[in-house]
């Protein structure tokens, strides 16, 4: 795959808790010259990514209830509609895990509607369902609980609580969701190959705090990490 239409994939993100503008403004930067799918930040830098990025191709996308997801569904909800106002045109929400974990579908559901409601249908909803903390049973349920509710995506981590992508749990992912909705597969992304693999397994998006380092990568053959 060229570069360019594996930079498509990409969500160039950025979600440390102690970024600064001057990280802000390099991820940026590297998503105008690559042309990223999205730059991906906290919900605080949405204005900026906004203001800078409006004329270009390239999405600001930020996350919600993040990243535990265990907010309340009205806090999620009233940062939904606060990130799209800022300029946020794909929204990335954490599940209530714990909710999930307990066999309480509905709520989870719910907590997702509520969610996918407030974005509307111009606004892209990702669903994180966290895999690391999940058996395979958790996994099909919170997958068939994000398509019931109508997010566009299931995506797999946050990052923050330890595992990442596998190919295991992208082929899970698709067959339980069919070919219709978008999967999106982070944590751990930081190679062309692991890209490609993930890909090949039926994710339709990457998120990477490493997509410069993946495309450069892809220049050299794959092999370099």
């Amino acid at each position: 795959m060229r570069n360019k239409e594996l930079a498509k994939y990409i969500d160039h993100t950025l979600l440390k808790p102690d970024t600064k503008q001057e990280n802000i403004e390099k991820l940026i930067g590297e998503a105008k010259e690559h042309e990223f799918a999205s730059v991906c930040v906290n919900p605080y830098w949405v204005p900026l990514c906004y203001d800078k990025l409006k004329d270009t191709n390239v999405k600001v996308c930020t996350v919600i209830g993040f990243p535990l997801g265990a907010t309340s569904t009205n806090t999620k909800v009233f940062e939904t509609r606060q990130a799209i106002k800022d300029g946020a045109a794909e929204v990335d929400m954490v599940i209530n895990i714990g909710e999930l974990k307990t066999g309480n579908d509905m709520q989870v559901k719910e907590d997702i509607e509520a969610v996918v409601q407030a974005a509307g249908k111009e606004v892209l909803t990702k669903i994180i369902i966290e895999t690391s903390l999940l058996t395979d049973d958790e996994k099909i349920r919170a997958c068939k609980l994000a398509k019931e509710a109508g997010a566009d995506y299931v995506k797999t981590s946050t990052g923050f609580s330890g595992g990442g992508a596998t190919r295991s749990d992208i082929e899970l992912m698709r067959r339980t969701v069919g070919e219709d909705m978008g999967i999106k597969a982070s944590g751990g992304v930081r190679d062309s190959n692991t890209v490609n693999n993930m890909i090949e397994a039926g994710a339709t998006r990457i998120g990477a705090s490493a997509g410069v380092a993946i495309l450069n990568d892809s220049k050299t053959g794959g092999d370099s990490y």
